[in-house]
């Protein structure tokens, strides 16, 4: 079954693919070229939401952040801006602006917004909690910025229901714009959130856009029990996966699924969460056009009953 209907953000007025291109790699393990390809190719297959971060990709040697929104940025200015996209990005995790005090919040705003080249950043994230600030200076940072139209909605990343219930009541109290998402590590072998955070998000009407939602490569099936080593920087975290014998059950009926619908494993993996209470796109990056072949499928698959009733049973049996 397919279905490539854009799906709305929360209570905005941001509607998206069901399949969310990552950014982290851009500029660090795919270059430029490589990265627009990805990004045309995107697009072309009906793509339209593109997530980000001013941090990415800080933690290689060389960089010191912002490579990321600058690749995204260069494409944009390239190759014009394409109808429809919506351009996520985050603050909280750059060296030059750690946290998330009202000072720094504008001040990477505006950084970013210089990187990626546009008047306005469609969806701004919190990119993970600062406890040293308080949630209503956070709260009311944000809120100015869509005041002043230099971001269009919200967001929450890496954030407890607790302390997302607190920027709700916040925002609830003194009128600001709150939150509309809320971006987890959620996938077929990460499903911690389905206690706390999920019913959360149904019950406040925040959308869920998961990250990792091939859990670092290895809901690809390129990671098997005595199987070749695999030529990537996220192999090691992937590869220990297989201790856990749940996941290893995942592989199996992901290839079921996969061969019975005709279709990559990948594009199962991404397609479950997809169809999860709350969700309404789900993250997965590429770095090259090759991987990114293998993905979107994911934009338009609906899983049928039975298939779905497999992925999801195959991680919570004994």
């Amino acid at each position: 079954m397919s279905d490539t209907e854009l799906r709305r953000i929360g209570g905005s007025d941001l509607y998206v693919s069901r399949l969310c291109l990552g950014g982290n790699v851009f500029g660090w393990t795919a270059d430029e070229a490589t990265s627009f390809r990805v990004l045309d190719d995107y697009v072309a297959g009906g793509g339209n939401f593109v997530d980000t971060a001013d941090s990415y990709s800080a933690w290689a040697e060389g960089h010191s952040g912002g490579e990321s929104e600058t690749v995204i940025g260069r494409w944009l200015a390239d190759r014009g801006r394409p109808e429809n996209l919506v351009v996520a990005t985050k603050v909280g995790k750059h060296p030059q602006f750690p946290g998330l005090s009202a000072a720094n919040v504008r001040a990477a705003a505006e950084a970013s917004l210089a990187r990626l080249g546009v008047e306005a950043i469609d969806l701004y994230y919190a990119h993970f909690d600062d406890p040293d600030t308080p949630i209503a200076e956070s709260a009311r940072a944000f809120s100015r910025l869509v005041d002043e139209g230099r971001v269009r909605a919200v967001g929450l990343s890496n954030h407890s229901p607790e302390r997302i219930r607190e920027w709700l009541e916040v925002c609830e109290e003194e009128g600001l714009h709150a939150p509309v998402c809320v971006q987890p590590h959620y996938n077929l072998v990460e499903r911690g959130i389905e206690a706390d955070l999920v019913p959360l998000a149904v019950e406040r009407g925040l959308a869920l856009l998961p990250y990792f939602g091939l859990a670092r490569g290895f809901l690809t099936g390129k990671y098997r029990p005595g199987g070749p080593e695999v030529d990537s920087p996220r192999a090691s975290g992937a590869r220990a996966y297989l201790e856990d014998p749940r996941a290893v059950r995942v592989l199996e009926a992901l290839d079921a699924v996969a061969k019975r619908l005709d279709t990559s494993v990948a594009a199962v993996a991404l397609a479950w969460p997809a169809a999860r209470p709350g969700v309404v796109s789900v993250l997965a990056s590429a770095r090259s056009a090759e991987q990114l072949a293998d993905l979107m499928p994911a934009a338009g698959l609906v899983l049928d009953e039975e298939s779905a009733a497999l992925l999801t049973e195959a991680f919570t049996a004994g």
